[in-house]
This record gives structure tokens, sequence and C-alpha cells, in this order.
């Protein structure tokens, strides 16, 4: 069977004036005969057959559809085949989405229903490549069943990767390497965190499905020292006095420090103990 959004290797069965037949090997067909009209088989082009091509010689072809939905081979490779993960480029928008190069003639329809967020022409997006109900390739943003979890990293290893779903119960879902699936958890979310947007992180744990549980904040004697310089940073926004304390609410804290109050607590109690603040009933000031 020939196989959509595949590279495969496929047999020169028939040769016309525009290009050439392939099928899948141990087919056979027969110019004009029963054998041919029944012989599954996709079209190569002429100005992509290799020169001294002939019958019955080998070619690996990618299987895509061309404008009028008809099954057409190409010798070019794909930025994406199917079942994959890549970021492709936008090149254009339309009343049915957006739609990406992915290096060939014609470009790969991403259907409004398929995005997270709202894709503009320029920008790249992270996109895995299915099959439509209706028997065509397609991007998608919804990558998650499309990430492996085979990744080589271990706990407290560094991993970079791609945001492409935030949840409000759950964190923000991140395709590590663009390939590996991994979670950041709600309780870890801090900063300006976006889909799309690029993060650098730490492994906190590979599970057991070997999905990778991961933080953008270091270890807790090392995110001290990084908080207390943002605190005085920020105080220092402020001419010296941080209009609130460390009995604010969780909100004010997390709104205006990206940290939780615990976090901020221990950065001002880090702070005091070397005299670099003082806190008043309704400021934190910098000695």
């Amino acid at each position: 069977m020939i196989r959509l959004g595949e590279i495969q290797t496929l047999k020169i069965i028939k040769k016309v004036e525009f290009g050439v037949y392939l099928a899948e090997n141990g087919q056979k067909a027969e110019n004009g005969g029963k054998q041919d009209r029944q012989t599954e088989k996709v079209l190569l082009p002429a100005r992509q057959v290799p020169r001294e091509a002939g019958l019955g010689d080998e070619i690996e072809v990618f299987v895509y559809r061309d404008s009028k939905d008809r099954l057409i081979a190409t010798t070019n490779r794909p930025l994406i085949t199917l079942g994959g993960v890549a970021r492709l480029r936008v090149v254009q928008t339309g009343q049915i989405g957006a739609f990406l190069d992915w290096g060939l003639e014609k470009d790969l329809l991403l259907p409004f229903k398929e995005q997270k967020k709202k894709v503009r022409e320029g920008e790249t997006c992270l996109v895995a490549l299915y099959i439509d109900k209706s028997g065509r390739l397609c991007a998608t943003m919804n990558v998650y069943r499309y990430l492996r979890q085979d990744s080589p990293y271990k706990k407290d290893d560094r991993v970079t990767g791609t945001v492409y779903e935030i949840s409000d119960n759950f964190g923000a879902f991140v395709a590590v390497d663009d390939i590996y699936s991994g979670l950041i958890a709600r309780k870890e979310l801090y900063g300006d965190v976006q889909v799309g947007g690029t993060v650098a992180a730490r492994v906190t744990e590979v599970k057991e499905d070997g999905r990778l549980n991961l933080s953008i904040r270091e270890k807790a004697y090392l995110q001290i020292e990084k908080d207390a310089e943002k605190i005085l940073q920020i105080i220092d926004s402020y001419d010296g006095a941080l209009p609130f304390t460390d009995k604010a609410s969780p909100e004010t804290i997390k709104r205006e420090m990206q940290m939780s109050k615990n976090e901020f607590k221990r950065a001002v109690g880090h702070l005091l103990k070397e005299k670099k603040i003082s806190i008043g009933e309704r400021a934190i000031r910098r000695l």
C-alpha cells in the first residue's frame, strides 16, 4: 500500500510523457492492460524523475496530495512527515486557517480548530502532521500525543523546549527539544510563560512512562540567591522602598515579584540576615 505522508521506496512501473508511475515493490503493470488499471500507483512528475531512471528502478519519494487533492510523489524532502513534530514557518493566513512552509510546492494547512493560539504570518509554530477525516494531510498544534517519551535526560539535567499548551489545572506542557513530553507543574509556573514561547528548565523527575517533570526555578538554596537579587533590583526600581512587605497577599507577591509567598519570605529573610534591607510596617527598604 502506498502510504500518504511518509517517505517510502517505490518502483517505476510505467513511463508517460508527463512523468512516471510508481508502485510498491512486487507490483507490476502492463501498459494499457487490466492489471495496470487495478495496480495502486502514484505519479512522480517528469521534472523530478532522475535522468537515468527506467522501468523497474526504485526511487525514494514522499507521497502527499497536490492542489487538486490527487496523490502525488516527490523526491523533495519535507520538513515534517506523518506523526512527526517540527517547527514550521507561517507563510500565509486565510479564511480556513494558516498555511505553513514544509519544504514542498503546496503549503501545509493548519486549520483554525487545530491552533492553540492565533498564528501570524512570518512566525514559527510547533506542529504535528496528521491525516484529517477527508484524507488530507494537515498540521495541528495539539502535539501532546505525538511527542516521544524516551528522552535521554535524567533528574537535574538542564533542558530547553517549546510551550505548546497552558492548563489552569496542570501547568505548562512543554515539548523538550521539540520532541519529548514534559510538564512544568502549576506550582512551578512563574514569569512570562506563553504558548509558543521557549523555556529553559530543570528536570525534577523522570516519570515511569518516560515523561519529564520540569521546573523553571533552581534548587532552593540556589534560588534564594537569585530571588534575593531580584528583590533588590525591584526595590531599586521603587527608589529604594518596596511598597509592601512579606505580609502581603500571595496574589500581590506573585503579581509583583513572580514568586510564591514562601519563596519571597525566604529571600527576604536571607537579605535581612545579610543586613541588606530593613522591614517596616508597610515597606521594605534597602540599606
